[in-house]
């Protein structure tokens, strides 16, 4: 089999006497998206500082890119690219020049370091902007050259912790596009990130970091079915029908001032047709059909018991 792009077992690491992560386990197959979620302190930026060697572990067994954390962390240097919460561009000079400094860090050749930042600065749209300095930069330009700046070494690995941050919506959905393009060349990609629908348009994995612990991981769907609380929500405009209705659907729960039931369901089609047929029996049609299913939003209150990140908004699907 394949070696992991990331492994990581019993890792942990305290601060006095705070455990930030306290044995936490992680794989990571390459060319795949891991996002790791948690509220603020939760320990995602020092697991992000871990594994790409910027702090040292506390004990754990940790293998990034094929190598050995603790052996060999020169290699691992040598095989990842790392864009943190605030952007590593030197606002005084130019993006080129940004881009052919890190190109002199990784010891290119001239000729090689200009065809790799002229390929990236094409790459990621900023060739127009290539000749003026960084600081007149938006901050959607800003994370493009970061990222671009991280790619110039040719990483297999690339950790993103909450790339997104401040930026708005049309920037980062940019951001998730080149995220695609990256996975889709084969890179790897560990994401931090506070935006649950960022993880869940992104992520083939997620695992959900609190109190320095895993609480839960697996793909967006299967975190979803472990929250309880789908429903269809059946409305009707005549009260005849929808007195109708609340017999032939046990379990449902009724809303006399709007004239709608609200029956527990999974969402799945399976389950739908179960209510639409039991209607059907009953010579019922009901006017307006919803379903909610448990986001991941449900999935990080469940789980966290976070009263600091945003609310929850139910994503609701008319029928």
């Amino acid at each position: 089999m394949t070696e992991p792009a990331i492994a990581a077992r019993g890792l942990r690491k305290s601060y006095g006497d705070k455990k930030v992560l306290d044995g936490i386990d992680l794989t990571v197959p390459g060319g795949t998206v891991f996002s790791l979620l948690g509220p603020n302190g939760a320990g995602k930026t020092t697991a992000v500082k871990i594994l790409s060697t910027l702090v040292t572990a506390d004990a754990g067994e940790l293998r990034v890119a094929g190598h050995d954390l603790a052996a060999d962390p020169q290699a691992v240097r040598a095989a990842i690219g790392v864009t943190g919460q605030f952007s590593a561009v030197d606002g005084l000079i130019t993006g080129e020049e940004n881009m052919l400094l890190m190109a002199d860090l990784h010891h290119l050749s001239r000729k090689e370091g200009r065809r790799v930042t002229g390929e990236l600065l094409e790459r990621f749209d900023l060739v127009e902007a290539a000749k003026k300095p960084a600081a007149t930069y938006s901050g959607g330009m800003k994370r493009r050259l970061d990222i671009a700046m991280t790619l110039v070494g040719g990483p297999r690995v690339i950790f993103l912790d909450e790339p997104t941050t401040g930026l708005d919506p049309r920037s980062r959905h940019n951001m998730w596009q080149i995220i695609r393009e990256l996975v889709t060349g084969g890179v790897t990609v560990f994401l931090t990130t506070q935006y649950l629908e960022e993880a869940d348009q992104l992520a083939d994995r997620i695992a959900v970091l609190d109190g320095g612990r895993i609480a839960a991981e697996g793909t967006a769907e299967e975190l979803k079915r472990l929250v309880p609380g789908g429903h269809v929500r059946l409305r009707f405009t005549d009260p005849v029908a929808y007195r109708a209705a609340a017999p032939a659907l046990p379990g449902a729960t009724r809303d006399d001032e709007s004239l709608s039931l609200q029956v527990p369901s999974d969402g799945s089609q399976r389950d739908l047709r179960s209510v639409l047929d039991r209607l059907d029996s009953a010579g019922i049609e009901a006017d307006e059909l919803t379903v909610h299913t448990p986001d991941l939003d449900d999935v990080f209150f469940a789980l966290t018991g976070s009263a600091a990140a945003i609310p929850a908004q139910p994503k609701e699907n008319v029928r």
